[in-house]
């Protein structure tokens, strides 16, 4: 059974830094590229970052710079640092991973639970 547990969330003042966490079920976790997304109140989930197997990061635009994925395979956990908060960033974040390409992009078949991240302006 794959597991995905997000931690690091919180309530932080604009401009600060978090670091999420997302512990992952070891075989799911060595052979596959991770995702952090996140959904803000009334908003779709969106992608914001991931990396491959083989450590190769994407980002969307609005948090390049800000945002560092990274993972350590030997403790099957994925980071997601986030740097210069603004309250726009605040969001459930969710990890997920074991993606399938489609037409209308990366689909994500295990999810986590999610982590609150509010900020205050």
């Amino acid at each position: 059974q794959v597991q995905l547990v997000e931690s690091g969330g919180g309530l932080v003042q604009a401009g600060g830094s978090l670091r999420l966490s997302c512990a992952a079920s070891g075989s799911i976790f060595r052979n596959n590229a991770m995702a952090w997304h996140r959904q803000a109140p009334g908003k779709q989930r969106e992608l914001v970052a991931s990396i491959t197997s083989g450590g190769s990061t994407n980002y969307a635009d609005s948090v390049k710079g800000r945002f560092t994925i990274s993972r350590d395979n030997a403790k099957n956990t994925v980071y997601l640092q986030i740097n210069s908060l603004k309250p726009e960033d605040t969001a459930v974040y969710y990890c997920a991973t074991d993606r399938r390409w489609s037409p209308t992009g990366w689909k994500y078949n295990y999810w986590g639970q999610g982590t609150q991240v509010t900020v205050s302006s």
